[in-house]
């Protein structure tokens, strides 16, 4: 059997983090938050870009508890890879966020897309030409708790719902906003989109198709769209108090039915909406007489599903549109790396913009791991 010799090196460290030497670079080299976290004025004590180098070098580990700064004061590597000179105690830490959150979370959002700008991130089109902008929410478990905004979400738990927007088939992040859990999707959505546009516009020149779910089918955020230069919606319909039957004779009328097998009949209809120049509405209408194992119903089940977009016809039809928004599906898979690369869920503040701080971290988090 060999022996080996067993030598600790003077000179060398082994780390298993070692990706935070590239978390420092892309923070200290490609932002300029060493220059406009002194905006958020603070008379005395640690200097807040040491906070935010910390608290980001936690974030990208995946951890976000305040007390997970206690391990890395003392670790030199870690201060060293993100050019930390000070390193709060979890208890400042924590103090400081309280205090700053509503000043240092437009900073970190505006040094996120920053980094994007600077390492000249890869904005790849759809075929079609357009650059994908997916915006929705999602909920985050924050069950029995009492933290500040807390409240019932659509998944049946308590917790926040906070507002994403991803930007290109790379689905780099623009913003993930936090809001109370049982607040409608559309509730001030136009402010956020306010504040989306212009940071999606200045990653691209390309024209930008921003797909929404049929929470947003409203008209006020239609005509807002439709003011846009070089932007195109689709978004998912909502048809609300349609009768499935007006459409199924719409269909009869035009015989246009197709039989997908025995007991279903499909058929998508395009029409412009009157009162909208420019907007179109793509209807599915689908006939059930019986399920798939050919148990016949009592009576047809017809069912709607549609679509509202400003893509005219030659650009892209009803398949395509159909295909377009099956493709917004995909936002799902950046939400989930929030919980699992960032292992971010329950948030660590019982202070809702405090939370919605550690957000803005985690959004910066999220581009420079996936650029990484």
């Amino acid at each position: 059997m060999r022996t080996f010799t067993l030598q600790q090196s003077r000179t060398e460290v082994y780390t298993p983090n070692g990706g935070l030497a590239l978390v420092g670079h892309c923070l200290n080299r490609h932002t300029s938050l060493t220059k406009t976290a002194r905006t958020v004025v603070k008379r005395h004590g640690i200097p807040n870009i040491e906070l935010i180098r910390t608290y980001l070098g936690l974030i990208t580990l995946g951890k976000s508890d305040f007390e997970a700064v206690e391990p890395v004061r003392t670790d030199p590597f870690f201060k060293s890879a993100l050019g930390i000179k000070q390193s709060p105690s979890s208890a400042r830490l924590r103090q400081r966020f309280d205090e700053d959150a509503q000043g240092l979370t437009p900073l970190l959002d505006d040094a996120s897309v920053e980094f994007l700008q600077s390492v000249e991130a890869p904005v790849s089109p759809l075929a079609m030409g357009h650059i994908a902008l997916d915006m929705d929410v999602f909920p985050m478990d924050n069950s029995q708790t009492r933290k500040e905004g807390v409240s019932y979400t659509y998944k049946g738990y308590d917790g926040y719902a906070p507002m994403a927007a991803y930007l290109g088939q790379e689905g780099w992040c623009l913003g993930c906003e936090l809001r109370p859990g049982s607040q409608h999707a559309n509730k001030g959505f136009l402010d956020t989109l306010k504040r989306v546009l212009p940071r999606a516009r200045s990653l691209t020149d390309k024209p930008i198709l921003l797909r929404l779910d049929s929470a947003h089918d409203a008209r006020a955020n239609r005509d807002f769209l439709r003011e846009q230069d070089q932007v195109d919606f689709l978004i998912k319909w909502n048809p609300r108090k349609e009768d499935p039957l007006v459409w199924a004779d719409k269909v009869q009328a035009r015989k246009a039915w197709s039989l997908e097998r025995d007991g279903k009949m499909e058929a998508v209809l395009s029409e412009a909406i009157p009162d909208e120049p420019g907007l179109r509405r793509i209807v599915k209408v689908t006939v059930r007489t019986s399920d798939a194992e050919g148990q016949l119903y009592l009576e047809p089940e017809v069912s709607l599903e549609g679509w509202v977009t400003s893509l005219p016809a030659e650009v892209a039809d009803e398949q395509h549109i159909m295909a377009l928004y099956s493709d917004h599906a995909t936002s799902e898979q950046f939400h989930s790396e929030f919980k699992t690369d960032l292992d971010l869920e329950r948030l660590p503040s019982g202070k809702f913009d405090t939370n919605n701080l550690v957000m803005a971290f985690a959004t910066m988090g999220y581009n420079v791991l996936r650029w990484m």
